[in-house]
């Protein structure tokens, strides 16, 4: 059965120019220990014509971290961003719509919260730089590997 965020929006859906994208969201420990995921996922289902297509709240596991953060293995911030991903359950989602890839990172701006622009998700919500409330998917390659670690069903 389709759930409004399923649906996409009928003056969307006759565009065939429309080149679709898929990428992978995580609203980190961060934004779900503020109570802000509501907040979040309202923006991007506003966005016209991205839809969440998965989500699931989880808690994440050693080997899921190593697989999403491993080619930062030995860089100093490695750890504390592993430790920080840990710390509490974040919400995973597949979001899919024309340029998302390119969209969703402007929709959280940059990861330093006073150099990220008002109206961005860390410009209005960021306190500090390592604990940055989101994660979207750099590039089409990223998303389609991201994609296969948080939900391997639907890769």
């Amino acid at each position: 059965m389709d759930t409004p965020c399923n649906l996409v929006p009928p003056h969307i859906a006759d565009k065939e120019h429309l080149v679709s994208q898929r990428t992978l969201v995580l609203l980190k420990p961060d934004a779900v220990r503020r109570g802000l995921t509501g907040e979040i996922i309202s923006r991007i289902e506003r966005k016209a014509g991205w839809q969440i297509t998965a989500l699931e709240l989880r808690t994440l596991d050693q080997d899921t971290l190593e697989q999403h953060y491993g080619e930062h293995k030995g860089k100093p911030f490695y750890e504390p961003l592993v430790e920080f991903m840990a710390s509490g359950p974040v919400v995973a989602m597949i979001v899919e719509g024309e340029r998302v890839i390119e969209g969703l990172r402007a929709l959280a701006g940059p990861t330093d919260p006073i150099a990220a622009a008002p109206g961005s998700i860390r410009g209005d919500y960021g306190v500090i730089v390592r604990e940055n409330l989101i994660h979207a998917s750099d590039s089409e390659e990223s998303a389609e590997r991201e994609v296969k670690i948080f939900f391997p069903g639907r890769a």
